[in-house]
């Protein structure tokens, strides 16, 4: 049996980083489709070949891939090394006196209906996968209805900007995406505690625990743009300017995940105040220039690389009949909890939103699952459980990205014209 020997840290980044390069060269030079999107399609069609060869006997590339796979620990590249970089990347270039207007769709899906999402979608599996011999304890299907709630913008941005989509509609989705990835890590970590101890927590320690986890990112967050504010002011020399940036990317999520505070929140608060005030105030125009360029960059690395790890993974799966058509449910059930979230949000603050005639569409059909939600589940205790939700996960974060994700555009193209048959 082939397998890859004991490869380095510098060994297994190259071997990765190579493979997503010609990937991406592949896409743009004979596929054409959104880089993040592509990516994926080829890398899940390279592992569905690497299984095919092996049922037919040639079990060394698949067993090579597996081997990679197990050194490179996907939840630790994504948790602590990518995470922090794409949600400063991403809350970088959002205007906050957008973010300011649609607070209350942006507060609501992201804090409330991460939760009520999380319980619809535990509550539907809990009840259909005993039908398919895979019954789960409700913490269980908990814990899966935390990973997998949360949405994730890096696919969907683009694809939306190029389909001319509601500004409202672009900022509502990229607001949500920011603030419920670091809610949804926060009650899946606190989910994991209890499964983990066996004990079920009081009331007042969970509300403590959200608070200090949850309202402790974002004070961190807003000193740490603070303090980067006031550095970035002092100084007019991008080199630095840019090397400072960064440095409180990663520095400052070392810092709240060692002091137990929500390291992606952080993340977003410091993002948005470099990106508000320190853009309008602490840069000079080559400055911002630099910082735009750089940070642009390594968004579009790290999704790629990303995306090409989420479809290598494929191979990691053990999937059968039922467990097949379990998945195919499941993505119906989390659909489904999207739409009655989004639904109750916009027809019962409708007046308030100020959003487009079927915006509902957009905000259900665009709400995609990505990366964390597959790094989530991989933290899970090793067992038939996790195997059971590795897989469950998978179907639906799969097809989120290929079919919603290609297909959002066209959802937003409609909106379009119903505005603007509306305003007419």
């Amino acid at each position: 049996m082939a397998s890859a020997t004991s490869l380095t840290i510098l060994e297994i980044s190259a071997i990765f980083l190579s493979i997503t390069a010609l990937l991406t060269y592949v896409n743009h030079r004979f596929i054409g489709l959104p880089t993040t999107i592509g990516v994926m399609v080829i890398s899940i069609v390279l592992s569905i070949g690497a299984i095919f060869l092996g049922f037919l006997g040639f079990d060394q590339l698949i067993d090579y891939e597996v081997s990679l796979l197990e050194q490179l620990d996907f939840t630790e590249v994504l948790l602590d090394g990518m995470l922090s970089m794409l949600l400063f990347a991403g809350a970088l270039h959002v205007n906050i006196g957008d973010l300011r207007r649609y607070k209350l769709p942006i507060g609501i899906l992201a804090g409330l209906g991460t939760i009520v999402s999380a319980m619809l979608i535990a509550t539907a599996i809990y009840f259909m996968l005993p039908i398919f011999g895979f019954g789960l304890p409700f913490l269980w299907c908990l814990l899966f209805g935390a990973l997998i709630s949360p949405t994730d913008p890096i696919a969907v941005m683009g694809i939306l900007a190029s389909a001319g989509a509601p500004k409202s509609i672009e900022t509502v989705i990229a607001g949500e995406s920011l603030f419920n990835d670091g809610i949804g890590v926060v009650i899946f970590v606190l989910l994991l505690g209890i499964l983990s101890s066996g004990d079920i927590p009081t009331i007042n320690y969970v509300a403590h625990t959200l608070a200090v986890e949850a309202g402790g990112g974002v004070i961190f967050g807003l000193v740490l743009g603070a303090i980067l504010y006031y550095l970035l002011k002092s100084i007019d020399s991008y080199q630095e300017e840019v090397l400072l940036t960064l440095a409180g990317v990663i520095g400052g999520y070392a810092l709240a995940s060692h002091w137990h505070l929500s390291g992606p929140l952080a993340m977003v608060m410091m993002g948005l105040m470099v990106g508000n005030r320190g853009r309008a105030l602490a840069m000079s125009d080559q400055t911002r220039h630099y910082i735009d360029l750089f940070w642009e960059l390594i968004d579009e690395i790290l999704n790629a690389i990303l995306f090409v790890l989420i479809g290598l993974e494929v191979v990691m799966i053990a999937y059968s009949g039922n467990l097949f058509i379990a998945g195919g449910l499941t993505i119906v059930i989390a659909l489904v909890a999207r739409f009655i979230v989004v639904g109750m949000t916009t027809k019962t603050f409708h007046r308030q939103l100020d959003l487009p005639t079927g915006a509902w569409k957009v905000l259900t059909w665009g709400g995609l699952r990505g990366g964390i939600s597959v790094a989530l589940v991989l933290q899970l205790p090793i067992g038939t459980e996790r195997d059971i939700l590795l897989a469950l996960t998978y179907a639906v974060v799969i097809f989120s990205i290929l079919v919603q994700g290609l297909s959002v555009g066209r959802v937003a193209k409609s909106i379009r014209k119903d505005k603007k048959i509306t305003e007419a």
